[in-house]
């Protein structure tokens, strides 16, 4: 059997297989994308594909605290337009 890598969700904080989360990740360039390959080069931090997670993270800044910088009220906007794009 092979083993499946599990990742912590920052908002829901449920341990999940790495390929039922999405990456957040924070690049070299200090900006804040969403990585949906899950190979881009950056910090990154893993969030479950629904919106309830994502507002679960702002509220208690899980995103700021894996990524290690602080996030804007507009990142989240762009995170939230970007997330609904992917979810469906």
């Amino acid at each position: 059997m092979k083993k499946v890598p599990m990742r912590q969700c920052v908002g829901c904080a449920e341990m999940k297989s790495k390929k039922d989360l999405l990456r957040v990740i924070r690049t070299p360039e200090e900006e804040i994308v969403l990585d949906a390959t899950g190979r881009k080069n950056g910090r990154g931090a893993y969030i479950c594909a629904n919106m309830e997670c994502l507002k679960a993270a702002r509220k208690r800044k899980g995103l700021e605290r894996s990524l290690k910088v602080a996030i804007s009220d507009d990142v989240y906007e762009s995170l939230e337009q970007e997330m609904s794009k992917v979810a469906k």
